[in-house]
């Protein structure tokens, strides 16, 4: 029996036990459904954070509740809060060691565009120094929203090529 079985994802035919695909699509279902954030809580929007881990918010319906603190482990970085140019250097060294590939969330306002502080010790947006691929408004932004971002770079982690950065470091 052949079916085609569009609602997984990507386009399949499962014939018996065998399932054909494109090697593109299967990567990408595999990293999008399997997460492991880096929580970078630098002020109050960790506090969000760590509520969209709770109960009420559940992250674990999107395969990102492995909260790894090492950032070997992790593949996804979630910058909460404000970067200071004191912090900045050890937020961008512990990018440089988190696996290949990665992903960056910029959580609240003051991650984004560094929100109300406009001072000299103040890093104007994670952005200078490590890349972002999603940012979350809010300040601090509620759990709903640091999920919209999730399924945001799901999204975006969904229709990348895969296969390029799976060979390159």
């Amino acid at each position: 029996m052949v079916s085609s079985r569009t609602e997984l994802g990507y386009d399949s035919k499962i014939e018996g036990e065998v399932i054909v695909s494109r090697r593109d699509a299967i990567i990408n279902w595999v990293r999008t459904n399997s997460m492991w954030p880096m929580p970078m809580g630098l002020a109050c929007c960790a506090i969000e954070l760590m509520g969209s881990g709770g109960a009420r918010f559940d992250i674990a319906r999107f395969g990102a509740e492995v909260m790894r603190f090492s950032p070997r482990q992790a593949d996804c970085m979630i910058v909460a809060g404000t970067v200071t140019y004191k912090m900045a250097p050890q937020v961008r060294r512990i990018y440089d060691q988190m696996s290949s590939p990665k992903w960056v969330i910029a959580m609240g306002a003051c991650a984004s565009t560094g929100g109300m502080y406009r001072s000299y010790a103040t890093l104007q947006g994670v952005d200078r120094i490590v890349p972002v691929d999603v940012y979350v408004s809010g300040c601090p932004p509620r759990p709903e929203a640091l999920l919209d971002g999730l399924m945001r770079l799901q999204d975006k982690v969904r229709h990348e090529p895969a296969a390029g950065k799976l060979f390159t470091a």
